[in-house]
């Protein structure tokens, strides 16, 4: 594993994890969406995190209604939203994830904002989230969105943060990149559902935040948004319902559970290489 890169100016800071309701009005979403994050900062949170697809309910049916092309600012009143609040409240967000239209396909995309306001990243969900669970749920995100097709590694003024989506969290490759070059947070917007949302969420510095459940709907949100520190413990959970986490990050405990348990120095390089045995 990568040294840390040096220790921000902030190494102990509010982190909020906004769980929020989503319905099929984008404008309040957008509104309520405001609110959290002022609520948020007024409660002294540097960095804030939004859930995925916190502007549309998560349907088929709603991805390409409320597609926004961040390209064209007119129409992206979520995108200028998040970048108008960041730079009036002096926050980073993490914008959990809204469907993205660019080049005639859409992306489940999570934009990053500095305190500036400015754009400093942008990831596209890289692990479409394709399911059939006979007689609980079957949804094919990739019938719908184009993956991404790259990590995103983000330098802010809380630290070194790597980004993904939801199904991202499941695959331990994506996380041990991360790790290897060197982050302090990894975040994972997400909207796990009630059937893989319990088994899932808290498995890894990790930030989770879901949208609120809502009972309406053929796809039940599970919530429990969460951060974990870097020893697996659970620092602060939610529940199903709206709410927002507010907790402490403290940086300095990432280099201790290190020294505690040198995974580095453990890892045995000679026995995970992959062996072709149908080579000669």
């Amino acid at each position: 594993m990568a040294d840390l890169p040096p220790i921000p100016k902030v190494s102990k800071f509010k982190i909020a994890l906004c769980q929020l309701k989503v319905t099929m009005d984008k404008a309040q979403n957008i509104i309520e969406a405001c609110k959290s994050i002022e609520d948020a900062a007024q409660k002294g949170a540097m960095l804030v995190v939004l859930p995925e697809m916190w502007n549309c309910p998560y349907s088929s049916d709603n991805f390409s209604r409320f597609a926004e092309d961040f390209n064209d600012r007119n129409t992206s009143p979520s995108f200028m939203m998040l970048s108008e609040v960041a730079h009036s409240q002096g926050i980073t967000i993490v914008g959990g994830s809204v469907p993205e239209r660019c080049g005639g396909r859409l992306y489940n995309t999570s934009c990053v904002f500095g305190a500036d306001g400015k754009l400093i990243a942008k990831h596209r969900k890289v692990h479409l989230f394709d399911i059939n669970m006979p007689g609980e749920i079957s949804f094919k995100e990739s019938d719908i969105f184009t993956a991404g097709d790259k990590p995103t590694v983000v330098d802010t003024d809380v630290g070194h943060i790597g980004i993904g989506i939801c199904h991202d969290i499941r695959f331990p490759e994506l996380s041990m990149l991360y790790a290897s070059r060197g982050v302090h947070l990894i975040c994972y917007p997400g909207a796990f559902n009630m059937s893989t949302g319990e088994a899932l969420w808290e498995l890894l510095f990790v930030a989770t935040c879901s949208p609120a459940r809502a009972s309406s709907g053929s796809y039940i949100i599970w919530g429990h948004s969460t951060l974990v520190g870097p020893f697996g413990e659970i620092i602060a959970t939610a529940g199903c319902e709206e709410t927002t986490v507010i907790a402490e990050v403290d940086y300095s405990m990432i280099q201790l559970r290190r020294e505690s348990l040198p995974l580095e120095k453990q890892k045995r390089g000679d026995i995970y290489k992959v062996v072709d045995y149908f080579m000669d």
